[in-house]
């Protein structure tokens, strides 16, 4: 096996930023590859067999640029894709190689946060669609422990990316998301932000939420299970280069990667374009 290899970060676009930015923090000593698959996106809204095959495209092209360990920083493919790469593909790719989601870590949390068992998740339409997380919830929790309501936020991953964090027209969508997914459910005493991008519109979903209700980010959650993976895994861990080196790649323009990266990680960055099809 080779020595030295990174932990891949991938998503469609910007949000899995908001995974790595955690994930750096807790664990800092590592190599990291980010992938931002730009020109595609919004993954949210395409059908599974899309969101498979893209995703499996960023996935091998993450493994032939020194990954050994990739995580799929995009609740969408998570959803659409993974359970098919692990299955499937990773044991004709290379069955020392590893392929991790989102959405099993977010889940094993909510007992840790919710009261009483009143959920909300909030996400894409291509999350929502694909039955993810209540499907999940039911296979770790059974049927009746929680009280699943989903729903789609098709407005706020493009305010996010325009970083349109504030204003009117943000107040509005975000407020109106909000107030539609209480009128599903007044009893809501926890809401899980179910994609990347969002938790960057948190502080203005915390002022409009009552304050008993929870709000679950999946950066620093997705980062402990990391942590905690590794460390019930040494034969991967040992593998893994510590040079505390991150660089990050899109399939757009390298330029406008940097400009709207920048908002995502609180710090200047830079990009390179690679083509994966």
């Amino acid at each position: 096996m080779k020595q030295g290899e990174c932990i891949g970060v991938f998503d469609s676009g910007y949000g899995g930023l908001t995974i790595l930015k955690e994930i750096i923090q807790v664990l800092p000593q590592y190599d990291y590859i980010y992938l931002g698959d730009n020109a595609r996106a919004p993954y949210g809204s395409r059908s599974f067999e899309a969101v498979y095959h893209y995703t499996g495209e960023a996935v091998r092209k993450l493994f032939e640029m020194g990954c050994r360990l990739v995580i799929l920083a995009c609740n969408t493919a998570s959803a659409k894709a993974l359970r098919t790469i692990q299955q499937v593909d990773l044991p004709l790719i290379d069955p020392h190689k590893r392929v991790l989601g989102v959405i099993r870590p977010s889940v094993e949390a909510l007992a840790d946060y919710s009261k009483n068992g009143h959920i909300g998740i909030l996400a894409t339409r291509g999350t929502v669609a694909s039955g993810s997380y209540p499907i999940e919830i039911e296979k770790l929790f059974g049927m009746e422990k929680f009280h699943i309501t989903q729903l789609a936020c098709p407005m706020w991953v493009p305010l996010v990316e325009n970083n349109e964090l504030s204003g009117e027209g943000t107040e509005y969508f975000v407020r109106k998301y909000l107030d539609e997914l209480f009128l599903m459910d007044p009893l809501l005493d926890t809401i899980v932000l179910a994609c990347t991008h969002y938790p960057l519109l948190r502080p203005l979903i915390g002022q409009m939420i009552p304050g008993y209700v929870r709000i679950i980010g999946q950066g620093h959650i997705v980062a402990d299970s990391l942590k905690d993976y590794l460390l019930r895994h040494p034969e991967m861990e040992i593998c893994l280069s510590k040079g505390r080196n991150v660089s990050y790649y899109t399939t757009d323009k390298a330029e406008i990667f940097e400009q709207t990266g920048g908002v995502f990680m609180g710090e200047r960055i830079k990009c390179r374009h690679v083509q994966i099809c």
